[in-house]
């Protein structure tokens, strides 16, 4: 499921390929990533032109004169797709065609993302219940937060409603480099582990950010390029090890990441 790193590469796409661009019209593909009817839709998006874009977390929204914003939640396949070509794309979910005869289309073969209408980028995250936006969290926010919680980091971290962006594979990662066991309870551990954490998670999405528009790998130093059950930890040398923590498959190293 793409995370924050790979929807701020897509924000970059949008912001070149879309903006300034006037809708002429909408066509429709499947119906269930539709939040709205595509009546509405087309009443609220034809004639308008594309203004600005914003992320929270996992979501990319997309202003327009008539400031009402559409909102795009990629769930495990989604993809935006911009051409000229008379052809959509296969699996087009809602595609808009622009006055100069371009168009770009919302891309979700599984169908597990979704599309929405929202007044506001702020009313969205309060009706939604989301966390602030994983990069823009203060320090002092972050560690308020964490005095109230009681579960396990992993599962702390993956929630979007304490913290918008964080999925599973950077979740692992920042752990990793957090020296932090996925299982460890938030309330067990000590300031010093709670700034790494916070540390950790703005290097750890900045430079994978980075690394999704250079186009490469992650470096070998990091867990995500050893995301396989028995591997060599690039830390110790240890194995790499593989439970399920919320119904999620998990890696850590048992070596580098002790559960207290």
């Amino acid at each position: 499921m793409p995370e924050l790193p790979e929807i701020a590469h897509v924000k970059k796409f949008a912001d070149e390929a879309l903006l300034h661009k006037k809708v002429m019209k909408l066509s429709f593909g499947a119906a269930k990533p539709l939040q709205e009817t595509q009546k509405k839709f087309t009443d609220t998006f034809k004639d308008q032109t594309f203004t600005e874009t914003q992320q929270l977390g996992k979501y990319l929204f997309i202003n327009s004169d008539a400031k009402k914003w559409l909102v795009l939640h990629f769930g495990m396949s989604g993809k935006l797709d911009f051409s000229a070509l008379e052809e959509l794309p296969k699996h087009a979910i809602i595609t808009f065609h622009f006055k100069d005869d371009t168009h770009f289309s919302f891309v979700c073969p599984r169908k597990f993302g979704k599309v929405w209408i929202a007044d506001s980028v702020e009313d969205f995250q309060k009706e939604h219940n989301l966390g602030p936006h994983a990069l823009s969290i203060s320090k002092k926010d972050f560690m308020a937060m964490m005095e109230k919680q009681t579960a396990g980091a992993k599962s702390v971290l993956m929630d979007q409603h304490n913290i918008a962006g964080i999925g599973n594979v950077y979740t692992d990662e920042i752990l990793f480099q957090s020296h932090i066991h996925p299982k460890t309870k938030i309330s067990n551990l000590p300031k010093k582990e709670l700034n790494s954490i916070y540390s950790n998670i703005s290097k750890v999405l900045k430079k994978a950010t980075q690394i999704i528009e250079k186009g490469e790998k992650a470096p070998d130093s990091w867990l995500k390029s050893h995301r396989n059950e028995g591997d060599d930890c690039p830390g110790c040398k240890g194995k790499v090890k593989k439970i399920q923590v919320g119904g999620r498959s998990t890696y850590f190293c048992e070596g580098c990441q002790e559960e207290v």
